[in-house]
């Protein structure tokens, strides 16, 4: 006997419509309110990355033209470095839309998994190009090339100025690996900026312009550090490891305290995209215990799995006398 049950506002992707509560015999009122801010929440976040996005290719486009005029490798690696960020950041865009589809025929679980999946493309494109900024700019460090550093200190405020933004409007929204990704992107636009505009008040004061390469190279070391970072928060989901969010011990401590629960196994959770988990358990009785007993239990246990963060789970109930059909049992 098993129990394949979900928390309504939980089932699906965040995107529902009216009907899907409509069916549902344990719907609360209170469900609405939560649908509602959801869809909201949604849209802003996918708007965000929308802006993002063209802020993004606008002044990559004004970089690429600038770092030739001034002659900075730090400008023009950071370009690179931009222009990647942009066709993550339009990957993600597309991802992040289509993981909201709600779950059909080909994916019984929904489309989730596409926004962790954009994550993983974009930390490819992070660490592909910091190694090729790397590349680019060992020679320079050998060899250093005259810049113009009243152009680099106009681009650097416009860096700051146009990556600020885009981060700015993606604060909020970093629930998701493929967010929290894009936002990894900005935060590096920017911090690169400010390194780049410091650079550039230090070449126009000194003449120094080995500052420019070092410049360049501290980047693509940070941006590869942080890139190796998320590239280990990500990968868990895949393989689907235990979530950070869930203690399956505690889980399984309290699901063995239910009455007439006389053992708890084959206990298993994973996540779809760092947010979104699962659970399922198998739930042994004695041989003797009621319907009415077994519908208690099965209560109990979904009413702890929601509040240990468990959206979608699967219990089945097993009695004593019955062998457990499954090998890691």
């Amino acid at each position: 006997m098993s129990d394949h049950k979900h928390d309504n506002k939980h089932e699906h992707n965040p995107v529902k419509h009216n009907h899907y509560h409509d069916h549902d015999k344990d719907h609360d009122h209170s469900h609405n309110h939560s649908h509602s801010h959801g869809h909201s929440h949604i849209h802003e976040a996918e708007g965000n990355i929308k802006v993002a996005f063209f802020l993004n290719l606008t002044f990559t486009i004004i970089e690429i033209i600038g770092g030739l005029l001034t002659n900075s490798i730090a400008i023009l690696s950071d370009a690179i470095h931009d222009l990647g960020d942009t066709i993550a950041i339009g990957s993600a865009w597309a991802f992040e839309k289509i993981s909201y589809k709600e779950r059909d025929r080909k994916f019984s679980y929904g489309y989730r998994r596409f926004s962790p999946f954009a994550g993983l493309v974009n930390l490819i494109i992070l660490l592909t190009g910091s190694i090729f900024i790397i590349s680019e700019t060992i020679p320079r460090l050998l060899h250093p090339e005259k810049v113009d550093s009243s152009g680099m200190l106009i681009l650097a405020i416009l860096g700051v100025g146009f990556n600020g933004l885009a981060l700015f409007r993606l604060k909020g929204n970093k629930e998701s690996a493929n967010i929290r990704t894009v936002f990894l992107h900005l935060v590096e636009d920017v911090l690169g900026w400010i390194a780049v505009l410091v650079g550039a008040i230090i070449i126009y004061f000194t003449g120094w312009t080995i500052i420019d390469p070092i410049l360049s190279l501290g980047i693509a070391v940070y941006i590869l550090y942080n890139a190796v970072m998320n590239f280990k928060n990500i990968l868990p989901i895949f393989l689907q490891a235990v979530p950070k969010n869930t203690n399956q011990t505690e889980i399984e401590k309290e699901l063995k305290n239910i009455k007439n629960v006389k053992e708890v196994h084959d206990l298993h959770t994973w996540s779809l995209d760092g947010e979104y988990n699962i659970v399922t358990v198998h739930l042994v009785v004695a041989d003797d215990t009621s319907v009415d007993d077994i519908i208690k239990i099965k209560d109990e246990a979904r009413h702890i799995l929601t509040e240990e963060k468990q959206e979608h789970y699967t219990i089945e109930i097993e009695f004593e006398s019955e062998m457990c059909k499954f090998v890691d049992c």
